[in-house]
């Protein structure tokens, strides 16, 4: 994936100038991103167990964890080394193989999103239907699709994005390698049109999304302002509402990172917007998605349960016996 410049490595700015603050930094990554493995690893480890949680919803909800701790993982752990070690070089190799997998993850994430709002939409607007519309062959599709997207816009751009000649020294941004950074860095204006263009096009893509998952909800919302159940209202409301609002944060900001000026880009404000689309996410949409649903809270607890007392027999296996 040569693009015919000398750069063998970028630099990554630097999260403070001090060492306290970098460490603090560390600190601060670590917490997030152990809370990240716990609850989308919790999820993950429930659903397969459970049998009676392979339904369509928690199937997409599976899905979603895997790509967060996917995307989370991609990002993270460079930067936590980045920080503890003072070591800020990144490869040429392992820059593209980054930005790769990080649009992989994050755009088939923004597609599986939507698959959700709508699978809630038809669960509750069109449940006689539901059996139809989301079979276990639909689910797969759909999975399939956000998943295949995700892997061909993530091919495009770093392919195009590493083709561009790059001639402006080699430092990238604070968090990790983002294409706008990576342009910067162009001596080539046609080239860097071209990528601009396709960052525009998937922009797009992410509002659309954005603009069915509001529809979607509309739908919701008017569904269940018609049933006489005050419960059933405030538990819709008190789901879909932080739905919008963590997809609100993950597109918004996203798109903000990638359409923004160079002339507004500063290494604090670009760190900010980078770990509030990309960390944020990953490790509240546990919290948001799936525990916020009670039947995967009891399963959750169950096994949980099951995992102590296995663990007092293998420890106390005396005690056990008596």
């Amino acid at each position: 994936m040569s693009n015919g410049s000398s750069i063998s490595q970028f630099l990554l700015l630097p999260f403070a100038d001090t060492r306290q603050l970098q460490l603090l930094h560390f600190c601060l990554l670590l917490g997030i991103y152990l809370a990240a493995l716990l609850g989308n690893g919790s999820i993950i480890t429930t659903i397969a167990w459970h049998h009676h949680l392979h339904t369509p919803m928690c199937f997409f909800l599976l899905s979603l964890s895997v790509l967060d701790l996917g995307s989370i993982s991609t990002t993270v752990p460079k930067a936590m080394a980045s920080s503890l070690t003072n070591n800020r070089s990144i490869s040429y190799l392992g820059c593209a193989a980054q930005l790769f997998f990080f649009l992989f993850l994050i755009v088939g994430e923004c597609w599986l999103l939507t698959v959700t709002a709508y699978d809630r939409y038809v669960a509750i607007c069109q449940p006689l239907h539901y059996g139809t519309l989301l079979g276990s062959r639909a689910c797969a599709h759909m999975a399939a699709a956000a998943w295949a997207s995700g892997f061909l816009k993530a091919l495009l751009h770093t392919a195009n994005t590493f083709s561009v000649p790059l001639c402006q020294g080699n430092a990238v941004g604070p968090f990790f390698c983002e294409v706008p950074h990576i342009l910067k860095l162009s001596c080539s204006h046609s080239d860097y049109l071209r990528e601009v263009g396709l960052i525009v096009f998937g922009v797009c893509l992410a509002f659309a999304c954005f603009v069915f998952m509001v529809v979607s909800y509309a739908g919701i919302f008017r569904a269940v302002l018609r049933s006489p159940s005050q419960q059933g209202r405030h538990k819709a409301f008190s789901t879909c509402l932080p739905h919008l609002a963590v997809v609100s944060l993950f597109l918004s900001t996203g798109i903000f990172a990638n359409l923004k000026p160079p002339s507004m880009s500063s290494p604090s404000l670009d760190l900010v917007v980078s770990v509030l689309y990309s960390v944020v996410p990953p490790a509240v949409n546990p919290l948001i998605y799936s525990l916020r649903n009670q039947e995967l809270k009891d399963a959750l607890r169950k096994l949980m349960n099951l995992c102590y007392s296995e663990a007092i027999k293998c420890l106390f296996p005396s005690a056990h016996n008596l």
